[in-house]
């Protein structure tokens, strides 16, 4: 088991959806059930997965988690650029949203590697 106070990705996940929090605050109403939903979920399920993944028993059910949070992270990114071609979201805002996913899929391939080894 890991302490998840001292993983820095999942940290970083945290932060990441804080920000995905704030920056769906301002969509209109009638998004409330559509995209702020389903990018509030999905940001919302990359640190959620990795803190499940931390606390069970093997490397390999931990990498399982990270790959599920992986593949959310992949699933935000597209609800966001949908979001700015909807002009839902600035360009300002969507390019340091996605450079904290960036980052967030580069810490858990390096992870998952380093789990496996």
């Amino acid at each position: 088991m890991h302490n998840l106070k001292e993983l820095k990705i999942w940290n970083k996940a945290i932060d990441l959806t804080v920000n995905v929090y704030k920056a769906t605050a301002s969509f209109p109403s009638e998004e409330r059930y559509g995209l702020t939903s389903q990018a509030r979920r999905s940001a919302v399920s990359i640190p959620s997965n990795i803190a499940e993944g931390a606390g069970r028993n093997s490397p390999k059910e931990f990498c399982n988690f990270l790959g599920i949070a992986n593949g959310s992270s992949y699933e935000l990114q597209t609800q966001l650029v949908i979001s700015n071609r909807l002009s839902l979201l600035d360009n300002d805002l969507l390019d340091g949203l996605l450079q904290q996913i960036d980052e967030l899929q580069k810490m858990n391939y390096a992870f998952q590697k380093k789990l496996k080894e």
